[in-house]
Parts: structure tokens; sequence; C-alpha cells
């Protein structure tokens, strides 16, 4: 396969985080959104490893960076939660424009 192909996956992945997080206003909805923002992202890490040879080897720098961003991933996404459910608990919705009325 070509690297194109691969990269052009990852613009159809980011393209469509990037008009859910703009679109959504559910915020688990956003959430699952940025999981693909960051997945496209994982994408063009490891495809541009693996076509990057020095010396007839293929390097790993791509696919260790995209391990990095899947423990960042994995954070994000805990942390997103708790943050989601603290606004169901008090507002009893998870819609995300009324998180601007939750000011002390």
């Amino acid at each position: 396969m070509y690297l194109t192909q691969y990269l052009l996956l990852a613009a159809v992945l980011f393209c469509i985080g990037v008009y859910g997080v703009l679109t959504r206003r559910n915020g688990v909805m956003v959430l699952m959104s940025i999981e693909l923002i960051l997945n496209a992202v994982n994408i063009n890490m490891v495809a541009f490893g693996v076509f990057n040879h020095v010396d007839g080897q293929a390097q790993v720098g791509g696919a260790v960076f995209a391990l990095f961003i899947i423990a960042v991933a994995a954070a994000e996404v805990g942390v997103g939660l708790a943050i989601v459910l603290l606004i169901y608990r008090n507002r009893q919705s998870i819609d995300v424009s009324e998180a601007s009325l939750m000011k002390g």
C-alpha cells in the first residue's frame, strides 16, 4: 500500500473528529470526536514510521509516539468522563453549552 492511502484515511478521520467537536453538544460525543482526532494522528505517526527507512530498517519512533498518544488519550478520557458525570449530576444533562452556567 502507498503512504497516501494512510494519509487520506487519517485526514478523513481528522475531519470527522473536528466536525464532531464543533457541532456536537453532547459531552460524550465530543470526547469520542477528540478520540477520532487522536487516532488520526496515530495513523500518521505509524505510517510515517513504517515508510521512513534508514539502511533498509523501518523506524519505530512513530510507533513509540503513538503509544504515548494512546496513554495521554486514556488519561483524557478518564478526566473528561469525570467532568461529564459531574455536569450530569449537577444539571441532569450532558449538554456542554450548559457548562458555562456552572460559574461560582
